[in-house]
């Protein structure tokens, strides 16, 4: 599987963004889809994660209520909308895929995408 972000940039803080990876190969389908970041001077951290049929989602506590994962296997993509963002969500953000959701939490996936950059202004 290979994945490519796309969405990323500038916005003010209450701002909106909606991130897409696109994902190519022939086992998309049947993986578990996730969005990771990384800040600056931080070590890369879990957002959000989605099951194969989208029926199963996880979020990490702190972007609950604001980011929502979203897939659309007719595109081979998922998506990151991302609401009411904060200065704290400044980060690059990096597309995954695995194939347990469990891996994929805790952070051991197969394959990552490029990162995009997310920048949030106060």
């Amino acid at each position: 599987v290979q994945l490519q972000a796309s969405g990323g940039g500038l916005v003010q803080a209450g701002g909106s963004l909606r991130l897409s990876c696109a994902a190519s190969g022939r086992t998309y389908s049947s993986t578990v889809m996730a969005w990771f970041r990384q800040a600056p001077g931080k070590e890369r951290e879990f957002v959000s994660a989605i099951n194969w049929n989208g029926g199963v989602t996880y979020y990490a506590d702190s972007v609950k209520g604001r980011l929502t994962i979203s897939r659309d296997n007719a595109k081979n993509t998922v998506y990151l909308q991302m609401n009411s963002l904060k200065p704290e969500d400044t980060a690059v953000y990096y597309c995954a895929a695995g194939f347990q959701m469990g891996t994929v939490v805790g952070g051991v996936v197969d394959y990552w995408g490029q990162g995009t950059l997310v920048t949030v202004s106060s």
